[in-house]
């Protein structure tokens, strides 16, 4: 089904656009389409009608087929293309999404920012030069639809992350995010310690030693570490699921990022008159040297 809808749409956008369609083309087009949505009722109503008599709600008994029949990967980049194009929507009535009252956000797009823009224009000029130089009228549609939704997903991409920036709320717990891919919380009472300290970490977005160390990076950099008494579940951006013990992640304003996560625990400890000051093991720290040279300019 998801090959086929897809499909129909660009068959749609043809007939718009007034490309000349072959006559068996469209009724072989609709009648697999119909196939294919007949198909996927077929396969999903035994499964719908077994969670209803267990006492599943309507909704439930269709999320769980729904769940049955698409794989978890396909369902969270679908319901991140949505939430993507949602905070389109939030950024350009410069919004931002669900922060509680009391919340501290701290954004992470700056690393990443110049790159994205890159991509925007170096699209737009790849959609007009082939405007210019392909003659077949279908195809320079089908490829004219694929070029500005390209444009359309990179845009809402970036304005995900900087509608969703990461989170201090007001009772000192940490809510990591990079854009609707991933979303990570931590309360305040299994949080030990954090400091600034920029590494520079290999592999992808989200990556995660056997240590237990989770680095969520953006433009391959992280800023702070936080280190907690106890791991923290989180789910990867195609769904796997994992824990952690230590963040690194990055914040344009490190240095802010650790001040709200320390501020609330030194003012709830009075001094005793009399006693020497300890440094709190919460209090930012310099800057810390990465474990692997940085990259060169």
């Amino acid at each position: 089904m998801w090959a086929v809808l897809p499909g129909e749409v660009a068959l749609a956008v043809c007939l718009v656009a007034g490309v000349r369609i072959p006559g068996a083309v469209l009724p072989a087009a609709e009648a697999l389409v119909v196939g294919v949505l007949a198909l996927e009722v077929y396969v999903m109503w035994p499964l719908y009608a077994a969670r209803r008599r267990a006492g599943d709600t309507r909704r439930e008994a269709g999320l769980s087929g729904v769940r049955a029949v698409v794989p978890v990967a396909v369902r969270r980049l679908l319901v991140h293309e949505f939430r993507a194009l949602h905070s389109l929507g939030l950024w350009v009535l410069r919004r931002r999404h669900r922060i509680p009252e009391g919340a501290r956000p701290f954004a992470y797009t700056e690393p990443q920012t110049g790159i994205m823009w890159t991509f925007v224009f170096v699209s737009v000029v790849e959609t007009v030069v082939l405007a210019l130089v392909i003659p077949w009228p279908l195809i320079h549609a089908i490829l004219l639809v694929v070029d500005v939704y390209g444009i359309v997903i990179v845009l809402a991409l970036q304005a995900a992350c900087v509608t969703r920036p990461h989170l201090v709320e007001a009772d000192g717990s940490l809510r990591l995010r990079y854009g609707a891919l991933f979303d990570l919380r931590a309360p305040a009472a299994v949080i030990a310690a954090a400091r600034v300290e920029r590494r520079f970490p290999g592999g992808g977005l989200v990556r995660v030693d056997e240590d237990g160390t989770l680095d969520l990076a953006v433009g391959s950099q992280t800023t702070v570490t936080v280190e907690l008494t106890e791991p923290v579940e989180f789910v990867r951006p195609l769904g796997r699921r994992g824990s952690a013990r230590t963040l690194r992640f990055h914040a344009d304003d490190p240095r802010a990022a650790v001040a709200a996560l320390t501020e609330d625990r030194t003012a709830s400890s009075p001094l005793m008159p009399g006693r020497p000051v300890s440094p709190s093991p919460l209090m930012p720290e310099r800057t810390a040297p990465s474990s692997t040279p940085d990259p060169p300019a």
